[in-house]
């Protein structure tokens, strides 16, 4: 188990830097949707599960575009910002 996240790591660090900023967008766009998804007129069961999901999903997606985008990445995107 520990190989083969040790190889789906290394496959992810292999990635471009364009790669990294496509997934970090999509992570913005499943936090909008985590909350957005509120205004919704449906059952306060369907809007926690609807919020569980894409918040699950946000998160995945940070930490996924954090281990594509690296410290030289992460370090790029501020300079950027600057």
């Amino acid at each position: 188990m520990k190989e083969s996240f040790q190889k789906f790591r290394q496959w992810l660090q292999s990635l471009s830097f364009r790669t990294g900023l496509i997934v970090a967008l999509c992570c913005v766009l499943c936090y909008a949707l985590s909350f957005a998804q509120m205004l919704l007129p449906i059952s306060v069961a369907a809007k926690g599960v609807l919020w569980a999901a894409f918040y699950g999903l946000a998160k995945a997606c940070q930490y996924t575009a954090l281990l594509i985008l690296g410290k030289a990445g992460i370090a790029r995107l501020k300079a950027f910002f600057r």
